[in-house]
């Protein structure tokens, strides 16, 4: 059984800007990675990273049953705007899923050191949704503060 990423993020561009390098290893290290958006967009550049899409608005209008991921990635700008999102990971963790990351609006971080193959396709992921580079930087904000 592969383990899975769940990956909750506003929109496309924001994955792919802020951890498509990341997911992208994680897809190549054969983690099954899906990526939750609140707006749907193209899937193509997900599917560079290695990403299966789909939509988070009706994952979080029903309760969320079966096998947990084993780790998941927030957009912090979600988790810190709607009730719903911190309601799943607070719900994650009490599932006993322990690796949960955000990125975005943090105070401190990690940056993750892309793989060479990982830059590579998330500069083909970048292209194909017409945005710039950033750093992936992730860390754990007070996640029950929130």
């Amino acid at each position: 059984m592969r383990q899975r990423l769940l990956v909750i993020a506003p929109g496309t561009v924001e994955v792919v800007r802020c951890a498509g390098g990341w997911l992208c290893d994680r897809a190549m290290a054969g983690w099954d990675v899906t990526v939750l958006t609140a707006r749907p967009a193209e899937l193509r550049p997900l599917r560079i990273l290695g990403a299966r899409a789909a939509d988070l608005g009706p994952v979080l209008s029903v309760p969320v049953h079966g096998p947990q991921p084993q780790a998941l990635a927030v957009a912090a700008e979600l988790y810190g705007s709607d009730r719903r999102v911190r309601e799943l990971v607070r719900n994650a963790l009490a599932d006993g899923v322990s690796d949960v990351q955000l990125w975005g609006d943090l105070d401190r971080g990690v940056p993750h050191r892309l793989s060479l193959a990982a830059r590579a396709f998330k500069t083909q992921a970048l292209a194909a949704v017409a945005a710039d580079d950033v750093t992936e930087i992730f860390g754990r904000r007070e996640l029950v503060s929130l």
